[in-house]
């Protein structure tokens, strides 16, 4: 038995769920990079899911290619998970963005598995551990920590943004929570590629309501940055990740996106001159660790 072909899949998946993670973590950068040219959450988000409508729709048709349509129960379940998971949690983390830092939000946005765990064991009654409790708490106290040198850096904004973060977080967490049937019935890639299209027509929805006349305004750079955050920072990485878990599992792919974090406030310091500070060194760890520990299997 040849061992080197499990060893070349297991290092392809690290890289590939690797670079996923840090193409998720581009996101806050460009988007922050963006604010700077006076655009608003509404028009940013619309941008982005224009050039990223496409992808999506060509995603979902390769994924559902010589399968049944879509029902109208499953196609009902489509509009509401994409309008939870995606269209909403994007707006509120958009919005947050103009609040608090690239690492703050990332951070929070890191805390999603404990509250998926927190809202299984609301709903369906599912057992916590004492060890994920722990783990829950330690996490929690390295966003408290952070939160207390965001509030000293932007006052009172630093509260509202990293509610608004906070809110996007839940959001997604019920979409992960409530799309288990659905995944199963229509597959991951399926399923994202529907949802996030759903959320692309939400927004551009939106825009044409709330800010019809305002696209003339936008710089030429809100462009450039709305296609490379829709490509490298939005669909690319969902098959970056899609490719992973094929590879090594969702587990040790989930494990790996810790490496999210880190590289946010990495591109943060570098591109956006954000303080790095002990304190978020601390915060970091504290949260790293304590999902990490909710993340690992329990054993029975």
């Amino acid at each position: 038995m040849n061992s080197r072909a499990p060893n070349a899949a297991l290092s392809t998946g690290l890289l590939l769920a690797a670079a996923g993670s840090i193409a998720f973590s581009g996101k806050a950068i460009i988007v922050k990079l963006a604010y700077r040219h006076g655009v608003d959450a509404v028009t940013l988000l619309m941008l982005r899911m224009l050039f990223a409508l496409p992808l999506f729709v060509c995603m979902a048709w390769w994924a559902g290619r010589g399968k049944p349509g879509l029902s109208r129960k499953e196609f009902a379940g489509i509009v509401g998970l994409g309008f939870t998971g995606y269209y909403l949690s994007s707006f509120l983390d958009f919005w947050g963005l103009e609040y608090v830092s690239a690492s703050f939000e990332r951070l929070i946005l890191y805390l999603n598995p404990t509250f998926v765990l927190l809202l299984g064991w609301i709903f369906y009654q599912r057992r916590i551990t004492r060890r994920q409790a722990l783990a829950m708490a330690v996490s929690y106290a390295g966003v408290v920590l952070v939160f207390g040198h965001e509030l000293s850096l932007s006052g009172s904004n630093a509260l509202l943004g990293t509610a608004l973060v906070m809110s996007s977080a839940l959001t997604y967490a019920f979409y992960m929570t409530y799309s288990g049937q659905l995944v199963q019935r229509l597959g991951s890639m399926r399923l994202a590629g529907w949802a996030t299209s759903v959320a692309c027509v939400l927004c551009m929805g939106q825009f044409a309501l709330v800010r019809p006349l305002s696209l003339e305004a936008v710089a030429p750079e809100v462009l450039w940055l709305s296609l490379l955050n829709a490509t490298a920072c939005t669909a690319l990485p969902v098959l970056l990740v899609m490719m992973a878990m094929e590879r090594i599992g969702p587990a040790l792919t989930a494990q790996t996106g810790m490496i999210g974090p880190m590289s946010t406030i990495t591109m943060g310091v570098l591109l956006l001159d954000e303080p790095f500070t002990a304190w978020i060194v601390a915060g970091t760890v504290l949260v790293v660790s304590g999902v990490f520990w909710v993340t690992r299997p329990v054993r029975v």
